[in-house]
């Protein structure tokens, strides 16, 4: 019996399925300015978007870490105010990283992650998200990093979008609240908090909206 005719097995993961190949990555990052190219990373945290059995999302492993600010980096006062990050506590000076070994620990773990679950790539998932790519895409090119990152290099996931059409707002802490999830704003600013509420959040917008049925790519 000829086979030409049979359909192709798909052996695509639902989670490959629900994101055409990608795994959602939430990101944060806390820094020391707006621009990417001149002012300081100085913490980020990454949660892979997983999705059990029954179809529905939830949040990996989150990876963070706090970042030496790169030779060089401008650091403006204004920024450290608004974060209340202070780049030379003895506190602060013991537990962070040189970037390029933060961020490389990072992609690996995120590599291991995605190809565990069937994904060719990462997509960045964040709140004003491209202020988030920006800064991950200039530590990417300072590091020479290209060749280790999973994530696409220009294709978000925006939580402010998916806020404003879920719950008619855009501001993270807001939209929390909206949704029913707490919000503590004594904790905001810290990468690893904001990453871990943006999560939640977007998990639960995919979960009320419910499993899609994908055919195909």
């Amino acid at each position: 019996m000829s086979e030409t005719n049979q359909t192709p097995k798909d052996d695509k993961s639902p989670l490959a399925k629900r994101f055409r190949g990608f795994m959602p990555v939430v990101v944060d990052v806390e820094t020391a300015g707006f621009n990417a190219q001149t002012d300081a990373l100085l913490e980020i945290a990454c949660i892979p978007i997983l999705m059990n059995d029954d179809g529905k999302l939830y949040q990996g492993e989150a990876l963070n870490a706090h970042i030496e600010p790169f030779v060089g980096a401008n650091l403006e006062p204004s920024a450290l105010e608004f974060t209340g990050i202070n780049p030379d506590s003895p506190f602060r000076k013991a537990i962070a990283q040189d970037e390029k070994k933060a961020i490389r620990q990072i992609f690996k773990s995120l590599k291991e992650t995605k190809n565990a679950h069937g994904c060719r790539q990462c997509i960045l998932v964040g709140h004003n998200a491209h202020f988030d790519l920006g800064f991950l895409n200039a530590v990417i090119a300072r590091t020479n990093s290209k060749n280790q990152s999973p994530f696409h290099a220009f294709s978000v996931l925006d939580t402010a979008s998916l806020s404003a059409l879920a719950y008619g707002h855009t501001v993270l802490a807001k939209t929390c609240l909206m949704a029913g999830i707490e919000f503590d704003n004594t904790h905001a600013h810290s990468a690893l908090y904001d990453t871990q509420k943006t999560a939640e959040l977007f998990c639960q917008i995919f979960n009320e909206m419910g499993m899609l049925d994908i055919k195909g790519e």
